[in-house]
C-alpha cells in the first residue's frame, strides 16, 4: 500500500489548482500535521481523499487475470512443475522451424538436440540486454486493464539470432504449456520484422521473467512469458516454451479462430475508478479515472454528465456533440507503488531520463495515466456521467476504431443521482 501522506503531498499541488481554478471546494485550509488537508469548514477534502489512494503500478498479486488450461497450468503439484518444465531450474525454450513451412536457420535451439535456452542462459543474455519498460496489460475483449506493470526481460531478437536464421522466414509464433492436452495450447505471433526491428519510439518484444522488479509467479506467467509492448494480452503469451520460425505468410493465432482481431494495436480510453452514486445538490462531485494510452498516444480526458430522461440524438452515435468538458490528467507519480522498494524505479527503464528519472514523455504510450475533474452547482436529477479519451490525432474516443474484437474502447457510462438540499 502506498503512503498515503506521502501521496497527499504529492497531489496537494494539483488539487489545489483545482480549487482556484474551479471554485469547487471554498478556500484551502492549513495542512495538519499528519499531512492531511482540511478545508475551511472542517471537512475532508473528497478529491484529495480519491487521489491520494491512487496507485500507479499494480501489486502482481492484484493484476486481473485471464487464464487457460484445465487444471490451470501452475496449480500442478511441484513435481509435475518440474516435469513440464514450469520452474525456473527446469525450464527450457526451443527456437525451431515450424514443420508446416520451415524457416532455414543453421542453429536450431532444441530439447532433441540439447541445445535449448535454459534460465541460467537467459539470465546470461540478460547480464548484457536486459531492458525494462512500463506496460498496462489488457485483454483483447475486456472493458478495463488488468493491470499495470514495469516488466523486464531480454529481447526476443536476441535469441532468435542465436538460432541462426538464414532465409525463408517471414513470421515468428509461439506458444506456452498449458497441460498435456494439445487441444488446450494457446499461441500467438508476429510478423518477422516487429521482432528484428523496432519502429522509432518502440519497445522491443521481451521474453519476460520479471514484473516489478520480481521474478514472475506462475500465475503471472512464470518462469517465461512473451510480453509485446503495443499489444493486448493475447500477444504475451504466458509460461513459454516454444518459438517457431515459418515461412507461413499468415497469422495463426489462437484467438484467430473467436473471429479476433490479432494484430489490432492497443486503444486509447477513458474509465472512471471512484464516482459517488448519490450526492446532495451542495455538495461537490470528485471524480477519479484512468486512461489507457494506446498506440495514438493521450491529448485529453473529459467527462459529460447528461440528465438521464433527455434523449439521445440519433445522428451521434459516438456522442460528440455531448457538452463534454475536460478532466485533468494528474502528472507522473513520485512513489511508482506496485511493491517496488520505496516505490522508486530502478536504473534504466527505457523511457525515462537516466540522469533525472523523470518520463522522458507523459502521458506515456501502452501505459496508464490517472486523472480526476471535480463538478460542482449540479442540480437535483439523475444523470448519466460518460468519460473518453481525446487522443494525440485529436481524434475522439470511440474512433478511430471503435469495433468490438479488436479491444473494446466503448464510451463508459455510470449513474449519478442528486438530490435537493
Amino acid at each position: 500500500m502506498r503512503d498515503l501522506d506521502s501521496l497527499w503531498m504529492e497531489h496537494q499541488g494539483l488539487t489545489r489548482r483545482y480549487l482556484l481554478r474551479m471554485g469547487a471546494l471554498g478556500a484551502m485550509g492549513l495542512a495538519l500535521p499528519s499531512g492531511r488537508a482540511v478545508f475551511a469548514d472542517d471537512k475532508p477534502d473528497p478529491l484529495a481523499e480519491a487521489i491520494r489512494k491512487l496507485e500507479y503500478f499494480t501489486q502482481p498479486e492484484a493484476f486481473g487475470t485471464v487464464e487457460r488450461g484445465t487444471p490451470i497450468p501452475y496449480t500442478h503439484p511441484v513435481e509435475k512443475l518440474r516435469e513440464v518444465g514450469m520452474t525456473r531450474e527446469t525450464w527450457k525454450l526451443e527456437v525451431i522451424p515450424d514443420p508446416d513451412a520451415p524457416a532455414k536457420m543453421d542453429a536450431p535451439l532444441s530439447k532433441e538436440l540439447k541445445t535449448a535456452l535454459d534460465f541460467d542462459g537467459l539470465m546470461k543474455l540478460a547480464e548484457k540486454h536486459a531492458v525494462r519498460f512500463p506496460k498496462i496489460m489488457t485483454c483483447n475483449n475486456g472493458g478495463s486493464p488488468l493491470g499495470m506493470g514495469l516488466w523486464e526481460g531480454v529481447p526476443l531478437r536476441t535469441v532468435v539470432w542465436l538460432a541462426k536464421p538464414q532465409s525463408d522466414l517471414r513470421r515468428v509464433f509461439y506458444y506456452g504449456y498449458h497441460n498435456d492436452d494439445l487441444k488446450q495450447r494457446f499461441q500467438s505471433s508476429l510478423p518477422v520484422g516487429r521482432v528484428l526491428e523496432d519502429p522509432p519510439g518502440e519497445h522491443p518484444v521481451i521474453l519476460c521473467y520479471k514484473l516489478n522488479g520480481e521474478f514472475l509467479s506462475g500465475k503471472r506467467g512464470g518462469p517465461v512469458r512473451m510480453v509485446v509492448p503495443e499489444a493486448y494480452g493475447f500477444k504475451s503469451v504466458k509460461w513459454l516454451q516454444r518459438i517457431m520460425l515459418t515461412n507461413a505468410p499468415y497469422a495463426n493465432d489462437t484467438y484467430a479462430n473467436g473471429n479476433n482481431d490479432v494484430d489490432s494495436w492497443m486503444k486509447t480510453f477513458a474509465r472512471f475508478i471512484s464516482h459517488p452514486a448519490t450526492v446532495a445538490a451542495d455538495a461537490s462531485i470528485p471524480i477519479t479515472g484512468l486512461a489507457q494510452v494506446g498506440i495514438s498516444g493521450l491529448k485529453k480526458v473529459q467527462v459529460w454528465l447528461h440528465p438521464a430522461e433527455q434523449a439521445l440524438s440519433p445522428d451521434d452515435p459516438y456522442l460528440n456533440q455531448g457538452a463534454w468538458r475536460d478532466a485533468e490528467i494528474l502528472a507522473p507519480p513520485k512513489n511508482w507503488a506496485g511493491g517496488l522498494p520505496e516505490g522508486k524505479l530502478p536504473e534504466n527503464v527505457r523511457g525515462f531520463d537516466p540522469k533525472t528519472g523523470e518520463p522522458q514523455t507523459w502521458p506515456m504510450r501502452y501505459a496508464l495515466a490517472h486523472w480526476a475533474v471535480v463538478l460542482k452547482d449540479v442540480a437535483p436529477g439523475k444523470y448519466h456521467l460518460r468519460c473518453r479519451t481525446i487522443d494525440a490525432n485529436d481524434v475522439a474516443q470511440p474512433l478511430p476504431r471503435p469495433f468490438a474484437k479488436s479491444g473494446r474502447n466503448s464510451i463508459q457510462q455510470v449513474d449519478l443521482m442528486v438530490t435537493a438540499k
